[in-house]
């Protein structure tokens, strides 16, 4: 007989809960491109969660290109979630040693590259959005807010080079990161001199795209991901 240890099991926060429930909805159908999503005061009582909670779930979903959300006009299904591009790189998550690394240097690849597509093909409306996220990680007023809205960053400049499959790549990618390395992202962030770092690192990468600077922008997107990598080793080693 295999003698198996298992740790104890946690259970998932509401947002997480809340976010299962809407990817099942799309899974199944229920939920389709374009349908519009009840408010938050309304999914939070027929959930029974606070709005708080689906705010959260809404903008995680947001994030990773599933949801859109439309200030004044609600939030609506982007496109459907596609069970079998996640499973894969989930599973990949599960079972393979030094899997967060391997994560980092995917990004490594692909990141670059999207940078450097952006800055060709960004649209003024692509680099508003781009703009718009990067004050509002400035502003966030603390670690979670500001890691929520750098994936949502990341997202944007994916968005930019006008390549679909690359977006529904980045799509993946960014969920799976953003669930294994959150808590050691938003430590960075709490940790002032890291957090300013990281905030000028994307200043500088907006700013190669808005400057048509392909070069530059792969550049300045490999330097960040870099010093990334190199906190949450950094993190690692100390917990």
């Amino acid at each position: 007989m295999l003698d198996l240890i298992f740790k104890p099991i946690k259970t998932k926060k509401i947002y997480e809960e809340v976010v299962e429930q809407l990817k099942m909805m799309l899974t199944e159908g229920e939920l389709k491109p374009g349908d519009k999503l009840p408010s938050e005061r309304d999914m939070a009582e027929s959930l029974g969660v606070s709005r708080a909670s689906v705010r959260e779930a809404l903008t995680t979903l947001e994030a990773i290109g599933i949801l859109e959300i439309k200030p004044g006009e609600g939030t609506f299904v982007k496109h459907t979630n596609d069970a079998e591009t996640f499973a894969p790189l989930t599973l990949v998550l599960t079972v393979e040693r030094n899997s967060g690394a391997q994560l980092m240097e995917v990004r490594r690849v692909l990141e670059t590259e999207m940078a450097a597509l952006a800055a060709e093909r960004a649209t003024s409306e692509n680099l508003s959005k781009i703009e718009d996220l990067l004050t509002q990680m400035k502003d966030a007023h603390n670690p979670h807010d500001a890691v929520e809205t750098d994936l949502r960053f990341h997202f944007a400049i994916a968005e930019a080079t006008q390549n679909t499959i690359l977006v529904r790549l980045i799509n993946t990618i960014a969920d799976l990161m953003h669930h294994t390395f959150k808590g050691k992202r938003e430590k960075m962030y709490a940790h002032s001199p890291s957090g300013q770092r990281i905030i000028r690192e994307h200043e500088a990468i907006y700013q190669a795209i808005k400057k048509r600077a392909p070069e530059e922008a792969r550049a300045k997107m490999l330097e960040h991901i870099n010093h990334v990598e190199t906190e949450i080793e950094k993190n690692q080693a100390a917990d």
